[in-house]
């Protein structure tokens, strides 16, 4: 009769005993490291619609990492609002994808050192808006599930936010004169201002509305895969492989000229 407790204590040790998922594991035994990445929001990422290949300053986030990792990489075009189902669901083992760490985000997702450092800002007809009171009663086009949706009914909340599915139908919004701003992170919109045709009649006052730090996101719990993306990050900045990246995408002689006034730092 002893030997039955101590046959069920061992049965719920079992049954207790959680099975240990390692997403680093997995991607090296499969070769590949599948990255969530923009392919509308230049330069951090934009598609080609000869080669349909994706490239931007996220892509060469993506690339270093899976070099660092020793394994191919493959990008997938996620929405903002894709981002965190797609992760979770495991359609994609990180996301790369001009995403905001807050605090919210951290409830569902882990994210690496911050690997870009911006600030929300808006883009408006030339010579309409030079303070933020300007804008107190307009109507604002973002886009929906985005970090600037929420800053913009937060810090803004006599406004009318409109919201849209992508940044290209947002400005394609703000060029027939359906709404007064768009408004998202200064470099998103300084990448989609050069793509448009009528881009003389638009500018980007200096104005802002928050801070805005860009993470590596990986699904909850994955400390491992974490630790080596930290480490890639902060080991390009080491090298100047992350500043060269910036340069390529945002230096002097491209469309989106931007000074660097950020390094990647353990924290």
């Amino acid at each position: 009769m002893k030997s039955i407790p101590l046959l069920a204590g061992l049965l719920c040790l079992t049954v207790l005993a959680p099975a240990f998922a390692d997403d680093l594991d997995d991607i090296k035994k499969k070769n590949t490291l599948i990255v969530g990445v923009k392919d509308s929001t230049p330069p951090f990422g934009t598609l080609n619609p000869k080669t349909q290949k994706i490239s931007g300053y996220d892509i060469d986030f993506a690339a270093a990492i899976a070099k660092h990792l020793g394994v191919s990489l493959t990008v997938k075009a996620v929405e903002s609002s894709q981002r965190i189902p797609k992760l979770i669901s495991k359609d994609v083992d990180m996301i790369i994808a001009t995403m905001t760490k807050n605090a919210e985000r951290e409830k569902q997702v882990d994210f690496s050192y911050g690997y870009f450092i911006t600030g929300q800002k808006f883009i408006v007809h030339k010579g309409k808006v030079n303070a933020i009171e300007h804008l107190t009663n307009a109507k604002i086009g973002t886009v929906t599930s985005s970090t600037s949706e929420k800053q913009l009914k937060r810090e803004m909340p006599n406004a009318n936010v409109v919201l849209f599915n992508d940044y290209d139908e947002a400005f394609d919004a703000l060029s027939k004169g359906q709404l007064d701003a768009v408004s998202t992170d200064e470099p998103i919109l300084a990448g989609l201002l050069n793509k448009m045709p009528n881009k003389g009649q638009f500018e980007i006052p200096n104005v802002s509305i928050s801070l805005e730090v860009y993470g590596i996101a990986v699904r909850k719990g994955e400390k491992r895969l974490l630790d080596e993306v930290n480490k890639a990050i902060v080991a390009m900045e080491q090298s100047g492989e992350a500043e060269k990246i910036f340069d390529r995408w945002f230096g002097p002689t491209t469309p989106v000229p931007l000074i660097r006034l950020f390094k990647i730092n353990a924290k």
